[in-house]
């Protein structure tokens, strides 16, 4: 059976008019910076799915740190990367860290409407640092 192309246009125009009604009603969307006011992350359905977080706004200092690290661009670049939810509301995924150049396994909570507890792990669960990030209005 061959499925005429305008009814494949529409089923695609509803489908890809759906995705933002549904990325829009997660809590955990929307621009967050960091305890020390240095970053700022706007964090958005990942093009593969998921959730990701691309830094919007960094201080003088964030961005001389990357490049002392060697990352020249710091605005625009993923620091979440594919998050997906693994229970409870914790969500799983990779943070990198751009002063050190890696990446490493994390987790996100929402604590709160307005709070985001992000921890990030070197090796299996250990040696872990959380941060709170606060949701910019």
């Amino acid at each position: 059976m061959r499925i005429p192309a305008t009814l494949t246009a529409t089923l695609a125009m509803l489908i890809a008019g759906t995705a933002p009604a549904v990325a829009s009603s997660n809590p955990v969307l929307g621009t967050w910076v960091n305890p020390k006011h240095t970053l700022a992350v706007q964090t958005a359905a990942c093009e593969a799915g998921g959730l990701c977080g691309a830094i919007v706004r960094a201080d003088e200092q964030a961005l001389a740190d990357a490049r002392d690290a060697g990352v020249p661009q710091l605005i625009g670049l993923q620091l979440l990367q594919d998050y997906h939810p693994a229970h409870g509301g914790v969500w799983s995924g990779r943070v990198y860290v751009p002063d050190m150049g890696r990446s490493f396994s994390s987790r996100i909570e929402q604590v709160s409407p307005d709070a985001l507890k992000i921890s990030g792990c070197l090796v299996g669960g250990f040696l872990c640092k959380s941060q709170v990030w606060r949701r910019l209005k």
